[in-house]
C-alpha cells in the first residue's frame, strides 16, 4: 500500500478515526506515519483498511454513520454555551424532540423551520437538522430524547463548568506534602503504609504545619493474591482501591471481635512485618507480598464475623451504589485468584464479563466475590475517615489522589470493560530526549468512539468514586486526556502514532466531577506538550505542574525562570516522584545510580558537569534573591530551594515527604523495571536508616523545612 501522502483514502479514513497521519518529532522534523501503523490502528477500532477497496467501504459507512441514526450518542458543551444537535430524519415525518433533567424535570423543544442539509443514504432522502438546545442548561447529565412514530433515541448531554473554580476553602497560596503512602510505615502498620497512617500524617502536616493537603500515589487496586506488582502507576482498576492499605485495626468488627479472633489477628500482624535486617545493613525493601498475604488472612477472620444490622444496611448500601462495576471487579478478583492472574489462560467461557457462564461462577461463588466487596466498602469508609480527620485538622483540601495514566493489560478494567479498550495495542510514548528508543507502557488504551457511545460511563464512574472521599485529583500524564500514542502488536514504539480523545467531554466530565466534589484538578503537563493544551488546561480551571528543576528561561538567557515568572495555575515543586529527593539530587547521586544501572545517554563526566551547572545556577539565583549565603549546606539550600517556592505566584506548593526528612533514596528510577527496586524503597533519613511514621512527626528537621511554608509571604 502506497503511503498516506499518495493513498488519500486511507488518509482520510485515519483521519475520520482521529489518527494522526503524521507528527512533529522532539527534533522539529515532521515525520509521516507508515501505512502499517494505520492499517493495525484502524483495525483495533473494528475498521478493515486492509485494502483499497476495504478502506474505500470503510470511509463511505463512516461518513454515513451520523446519517444513519436519530441522534448522536453524546454530547458535552460548556455552561451557558449556544450550541446545537444533529437530528437526522427521513424526509417528511415529524419529531417529537424533549430533554430530561438530572434532576428529573423536562422540557420540550422544537427544530427550526428548515432543515441545514439533506442527503441520500441507502438510497432514501434524510434531512439533517440543527436543533438548537437552550443555553440555561444546569451543570449535569441529561438526557435528549426523540420519537418518531413509534422510533425511539435519546443521547446524553454533558453540561461541564464553563471553568472550574479553585475550592472556596482555598483562600490564598495552599502547601502541602507528597507522599508515597507505601513507604509511610508507622509502628502500627503491617510492613506497609496504610490509610490509618495517611490520617496520622495529614493531622500532623495540618495541625502542626498548617498544610492544606496530602498529596499520595495512586491507590488503585492491584492483584487480589500476591505476587503484587510494585507499580502503582500499572494497577488492575482505576477505579476501586487496593486492600492491602487497610488498617485491620480499625474494622469495627475486630474492636468486638472474640479474643481467640483477635489473637489470630494479631499473630498475622507480626507475621506480615519485615525481618530484621542483621548488622544494621539499613532498610529492606517493602515487601507488599508478604504483607498482603497475612494482611488478607487476618481480613478473611474478621469477614466471618457478625455485623450489627446497622452495618450491614449500609454495606449493602454501598453495593447498590456502586452497582455493576464493583460487581465485576469482585468477580474477576476471585476468577483471577482460581483460575490464573491472565484472563489469556482462563477457560473460554470466563473470558468476557456479561457470558452466563461468568454470572453462575459469581453466583457459585457468592461468599468470595461478598468478600471482595467488602474489602472496598471498609476502603471507602477508611478513605472517607483520612479525608475527614485531614480536613478537621484545618486542610483546605485533604488528601489529593493520583490518577494513573493506564491499566494493566491482564487487570480487573482489560477484563470487566474489555469492549471499551482496543485490542492489539498498547500505550506508550514517541523518542525523546531521554528516551531515544520511545517507550512501550504496556497499557491497552481506551477506544474513543467507545467512549462516545457509552457518554464517557466508564470515565465518569471512576473519576467520581475517586473524587467521593478527596479535595483534589492529580492526572498523570494529563495529555493522554487528549491523544495517545498507540503502539500495535508487534511494532516498536517508533513505529506508533497519535490517537486523539475528546478532550472537550473528558477535561469537561474532570471538571463537572470535581466541582460537585469541591475539589480541584491538577494535570501533570510535563513534557512534551503542545503549547495550546496547556492554555486550554488553564481556561478550564486546571491547575498544572511546575518542577523547580525544569524551570529555566529556555527562550531567554537560559537562567532559571525568575519566581514572578512561574505560573500562577499550577502545583509547584522542587522534585517528584520520577526523580532523586533532593538531597540526592544536589550531590549528583542520581547521575551516579544512572550510571550504575547503564541508562545515561552521555558519557559520565559530561551528565555530572551538566548536572554541576545545574545546580550552580540555581544556587546563583538562591544568593541573588537573598535566600542563602554561597556558604550554604545542603540542608541550608534545600531550605532555600523551598523558600524559591514560596516567592512564586503558583496557587499549590508541594514538598516531598522525602525531602521533609533527608531522604536521599529514589523511589523510582524510569528506564528500569528489576535493576532497581522502584516503588519497593521504604522511607529513610539522610544516612541510610528506616524512618517510620513516628519519627516523621518527631522529626526537627521535617518541621523546620515545613516552616517555610508556614513562613511564606
Amino acid at each position: 500500500m502506497a503511503d498516506p501522502e499518495s493513498d488519500p483514502t486511507l488518509h482520510a479514513l485515519a483521519e475520520a478515526f482521529s489518527i494522526a497521519t503524521e507528527y512533529w518529532d522532539w527534533q522539529g522534523q515532521l515525520v509521516t506515519v507508515a501505512p502499517t501503523t494505520l492499517v493495525a490502528v484502524l483495525a483495533a477500532l473494528g475498521v478493515d483498511a486492509s485494502t483499497p477497496a476495504s478502506a474505500t467501504a470503510a470511509l463511505a459507512e463512516q461518513e454515513e454513520r451520523p446519517w444513519r441514526r436519530l441522534l448522536p450518542a453524546c454530547r458535552a458543551l460548556r455552561e451557558g454555551e449556544a450550541a446545537s444537535v444533529p437530528v437526522h430524519l427521513a424526509a417528511g415525518p415529524t419529531v417529537e424532540l424533549w430533554l430530561e433533567l438530572e434532576d428529573g424535570g423536562r422540557r420540550d423543544l422544537r427544530l427550526p423551520r428548515r432543515p441545514a442539509s439533506s442527503r441520500r443514504v441507502d438510497g432514501q432522502p434524510v434531512e439533517e437538522w440543527a436543533l438548537m438546545l437552550p443555553e440555561d442548561l444546569p451543570l449535569g447529565y441529561h438526557r435528549l430524547c426523540a420519537r418518531v412514530g413509534p422510533e425511539e433515541a435519546a443521547m446524553v448531554l454533558i453540561v461541564t463548568p464553563r471553568r472550574l473554580a479553585l475550592p472556596p476553602r482555598l483562600t490564598g497560596q495552599g502547601w502541602g506534602v507528597a507522599a508515597q503512602l507505601y513507604s509511610v510505615r508507622s509502628e502500627q502498620s503491617w510492613g506497609v503504609g496504610d490509610l490509618a497512617d495517611l490520617e496520622d500524617l495529614a493531622v500532623w502536616a495540618a495541625a502542626e504545619h498548617g498544610a492544606d493537603y496530602v498529596l499520595v500515589n495512586p491507590l488503585h487496586a492491584a492483584e487480589p493474591v500476591p505476587p503484587l506488582e510494585p507499580s502503582p502507576y500499572l494497577p488492575t482498576t482505576r477505579r476501586f482501591t487496593n486492600p492491602l492499605y487497610l488498617r485491620v485495626e480499625r474494622i469495627p468488627e475486630y474492636a468486638t471481635a472474640p479474643e481467640e479472633q483477635r489473637r489470630r489477628v494479631d499473630a498475622l500482624h507480626a507475621a506480615a512485618l519485615p525481618e530484621p535486617q542483621p548488622g544494621g545493613a539499613g532498610a529492606a525493601p517493602i515487601d507488599r507480598n508478604r504483607s498482603w498475604s497475612a494482611k488478607r488472612e487476618a481480613l478473611r477472620v474478621v469477614f466471618d464475623l457478625p455485623r450489627t444490622a446497622g452495618r450491614e444496611l449500609a454495606f449493602a448500601a454501598y453495593r447498590r451504589r456502586e452497582g455493576r462495576g464493583l460487581q465485576d471487579f469482585a468477580t474477576w478478583a476471585v476468577l483471577s485468584e482460581q483460575q490464573g492472574a491472565a484472563a489469556e489462560g482462563w477457560a473460554e467461557e470466563y473470558r468476557h464479563p456479561s457470558s452466563p457462564a461468568v454470572q453462575e461462577f459469581a453466583a457459585e461463588h457468592a461468599r468470595e466475590v461478598e468478600f471482595e466487596c467488602w474489602l472496598q466498602w471498609l476502603l471507602d469508609e477508611q478513605l472517607a475517615a483520612a479525608q475527614q480527620a485531614g480536613l478537621r485538622a484545618g486542610m483546605a483540601l485533604g488528601v489529593m489522589h493520583d490518577l494513573a495514566v493506564g491499566v494493566h493489560p491482564a487487570g480487573a478494567d482489560a477484563w470487566s470493560l474489555q469492549d471499551d479498550y482496543a485490542r492489539g495495542i498498547t500505550v506508550g510514548a514517541p523518542p525523546d530526549p531521554y528516551n531515544q528508543n520511545g517507550q512501550d507502557w504496556s497499557q491497552p488504551p481506551w477506544r474513543p468512539d467507545r467512549l462516545a457511545e457509552t457518554a464517557y460511563a466508564p470515565f465518569r464512574a471512576m473519576v467520581s468514586t475517586i473524587l467521593r472521599h478527596a479535595g483534589g485529583i492529580r492526572v498523570d500524564h494529563v495529555i493522554g486526556l487528549f491523544r495517545l500514542w498507540w503502539i500495535p502488536a508487534g511494532l516498536g514504539p517508533t513505529e506508533g502514532t497519535y490517537v486523539r480523545y475528546d478532550h472537550e467531554a473528558m477535561i469537561g466530565i474532570l471538571a463537572l466531577e470535581a466541582h460537585r466534589a469541591e475539589a480541584l484538578v491538577v494535570g501533570e503537563d510535563l513534557g512534551t506538550v503542545e503549547p495550546w493544551v496547556r492554555d486550554y488546561l488553564s481556561d478550564r480551571g486546571i491547575l498544572g505542574t511546575s518542577i523547580l528543576w525544569f524551570e529555566f528561561d529556555w527562550e531567554g538567557n537560559g537562567k532559571p525562570l525568575p519566581p514572578q515568572r512561574w505560573r500562577e495555575l499550577c502545583l509547584a515543586s522542587v522534585t517528584t516522584h520520577d526523580l532523586p529527593p533532593t538531597a540526592a539530587y544536589l550531590a549528583g547521586d542520581h547521575v551516579r545510580l544512572r550510571d550504575r544501572l547503564g541508562v545515561l545517554t552521555r558519557p559520565l563526566n559530561e551528565e555530572l558537569a551538566a548536572a554541576a551547572e545545574e545546580r550552580q545556577a540555581w544556587s546563583d539565583e538562591l544568593v541573588r534573591a537573598g535566600l542563602m549565603t554561597a556558604a550554604a549546606d545542603e540542608e541550608e539550600m534545600i531550605e532555600a530551594l523551598h523558600r524559591f517556592l514560596t516567592l512564586t505566584p503558583s496557587r499549590l506548593l508541594c514538598v516531598a515527604l522525602t525531602d521533609l526528612v533527608g531522604d536521599r533514596q529514589a523511589q523510582n528510577q524510569p528506564g528500569t523495571t528489576d535493576e532497581y527496586p522502584n516503588w519497593r524503597v521504604p522511607l529513610t533519613g539522610p544516612t541510610g536508616e528506616p524512618l517510620s511514621l513516628e519519627d516523621v512527626l518527631a522529626s526537627p528537621r521535617a518541621a523546620g523545612l515545613a516552616e517555610v511554608f508556614e513562613d511564606r509571604p
